[in-house]
């Protein structure tokens, strides 16, 4: 990714997790927002299609991530990511409480990055 060429991998490895989780997100849950009265299979068709692109950058993401970091780094790092991506679109999008189990699943989370990174 030529946008990014400057920054660290693991930076760019960031980025473009974050950009694909979103797409993963909406794929796998904005269905439930707004197609809870089409059939199921139109649902996995259009949420097939938002996956496609989530895809289309994930796999390049976890491929860089992989030229500096461990798969069980690569793993925990994308965890963290969904994290971040969900807790806002769970609050913001589908209009759902922000639940204090949302900390301690974090810091659970956190408690994996530290001993995944530490050596």
């Amino acid at each position: 990714m030529s946008l990014f060429r400057d920054l660290p991998v693991i930076w760019q490895t960031v980025i473009l997790l974050s950009l694909s989780n979103v797409f993963m997100t909406f794929a796998w849950y904005s269905h439930l927002k707004h197609l809870n009265d089409k059939p199921w299979w139109i649902a996995a068709l259009i949420s097939w299609g938002i996956a496609l692109f989530e895809y289309l950058i994930q796999v390049p993401a976890n491929r860089l991530g992989n030229t500096e970091m461990s798969l069980a780094q690569l793993k925990i790092l994308q965890e963290v990511i969904t994290l971040v991506i969900f807790v806002p679109f769970v609050v913001y999008y589908m209009n759902q409480p922000l639940k204090l189990d949302y900390l301690w699943a974090a810091l659970c989370i956190l408690g994996a990055v530290y001993f995944v990174f530490r050596s």
